[in-house]
């Protein structure tokens, strides 16, 4: 049978296709701004009919309405990536949260550890082949169709078609919706000077040449405005943003030199503008994954060079890193940053880089601290962490003792809190550190020389 006639069978009203869900059962959307608002409107508004659906998601940049308050009878949400969306439903009670690597996602799915019932997707419009791209979310959501027992598609002309592992063909959906609707865009960071003086920093251990992972928000995109006088850099990521455009289109990022992948910008999901969506439609240097193998560190490592950057909550004097609580509460989630510092540190001449502020509270609280907060989780292993960077300095940690640490992470601690940090690590670790300079410390001796070497 012709495509054609497969997709006039199976389209149907957007009502009707939400019907698909019923109570008790497990269902996945597509995934960050992959999210169809259209469709999960839809499917809120059945909640009446329905009791105890559970909706399995990472990160939701949309409204989040199964988590307001008075869905519960109707609707649970199991979070795998504690966004702003759902975090005080976590917090409360009201919704569930799982840790788990971003790079184990598909395994949970195919295994039956997160078994599921209905995914409800949202695809670009088919191509000659019959074959619709799952655009600017593949990550999970792909494998979340090979694994749910009814497949929803919302087929959209404003969303991308992106290439690589992107796609699906019409055989492999039971129902489709079409839609009209913008992607969800998300603009970029406001830069103010802590970030910009941290971008800086990062922007000094990118050599020509690396390849780069690094996520959306205030720091990466200050980083990628200090890389404009860098050479043949490459990308592979779990994603990326407007930012990395600019140099595509400078001719700084060319991916000419990278190991895997050759000439390709890796990516598993898009945030961004309109900008960036234009960028990667049907863009050939654009390959798009599933999240088990973009994050997957044994293939991070083939690429010589890497660089990830990723954030923190907090630091502690022996390099444990904190990115994902706030002591009990629970603030977002592990993600790719695990993946990416493992992978990283396969990668022949890889750095990877944690960042934070100095500061938290409105500069009452010492992000760099003798120990993580009560309830706080390790994000990151001190036996994983390489360079830790705040506005006031890099401090490099591979192959150093407790006692070097401690010096260089009080060295860019905010100078308000470096001589109690010191007075600390003697009374609760005994660590004696010497005198700590209360001035501008930017990068000690030992950093300087590793700041322009692969790190090593």
């Amino acid at each position: 049978m012709k495509w054609q006639n497969l997709y006039r069978q199976k389209l149907t009203s957007l009502e009707d296709a939400v019907k698909v869900v019923r109570s008790g059962d497990r269902v996945i959307l597509s995934h960050c701004a992959g999210e169809s608002l259209t469709l999960s409107r839809a499917l809120v508004e059945r909640a009446p009919q329905l009791e105890n659906v559970t909706i399995i998601h990472f990160l939701m940049l949309g409204p989040n309405r199964f988590c307001k308050p008075g869905m519960e009878k109707h609707f649970s949400h199991l979070s795998l990536f504690t966004g702003e969306s759902v975090r005080g439903a976590v917090n409360t009670g009201r919704a569930d949260f799982t840790p788990c690597f971003f790079s184990e996602v598909p395994r949970l799915f195919r295994e039956g550890y997160l078994p599921v019932d209905r995914a409800l997707v949202h695809l670009s419009p088919p191509d000659e082949h019959g074959f619709m791209s799952f655009g600017v979310s593949v990550d999970y959501t792909k494998v979340a169709t090979h694994c749910a027992k009814t497949v929803v598609a919302a087929v959209n002309p404003q969303m991308p078609r992106t290439l690589g592992n992107s796609f699906i063909h019409i055989s492999e959906v039971d129902y489709i919706t079409e839609v009209d609707e913008p992607v969800i865009a998300v603009p970029f960071s406001k830069i103010g000077p802590v970030e910009e003086a941290i971008g800086r920093h990062v922007a000094s251990l990118v050599e020509d040449e690396a390849t780069l992972q690094l996520g959306i928000g205030a720091i990466p995109d200050a980083t990628l405005t200090f890389l404009t006088e860098k050479r043949d850099l490459g990308i592979h990521t779990e994603m990326f943003s407007d930012g990395v455009v600019d140099l595509v289109k400078a001719g700084v990022i060319n991916n000419s030199r990278k190991t895997h992948h050759p000439g390709k910008l890796i990516c598993t999901f898009l945030m961004g503008t309109r900008k960036l969506y234009d960028f990667v439609d049907n863009n050939p240097a654009v390959e798009m994954h599933t999240v088990d193998y973009t994050n997957d560190p044994f293939i991070i490592g083939k690429n010589n060079k890497i660089v990830s950057i990723n954030g923190a909550l907090e630091v502690d004097l022996t390099g444990q890193v904190c990115a994902d609580s706030i002591g009990y509460t629970q603030y977002s989630g592990v993600g790719g940053q695990v993946d990416f510092v493992r992978g990283s540190a396969r990668s022949p001449g890889g750095k990877s880089i944690i960042v934070l502020p100095s500061t938290a509270a409105e500069g009452t609280v010492s992000r760099i601290c003798v120990a993580l907060s009560e309830g706080a989780s390790v994000t990151t292993t001190r036996n994983d962490v390489h360079y830790v960077v705040t506005e006031y300095g890099i401090a490099n940690l591979r192959g150093k003792s407790f006692r070097q640490r401690a010096e260089a992470l009080i060295a860019i601690a905010h100078p308000d809190f470096r001589r109690e940090l010191s007075e600390q690590a003697k009374a609760k670790r005994s660590i004696v550190l010497p005198p700590v300079s209360m001035g501008e410390v930017m990068v000690s001796e030992v950093d300087k020389a590793d700041a322009g070497s692969g790190g090593q």
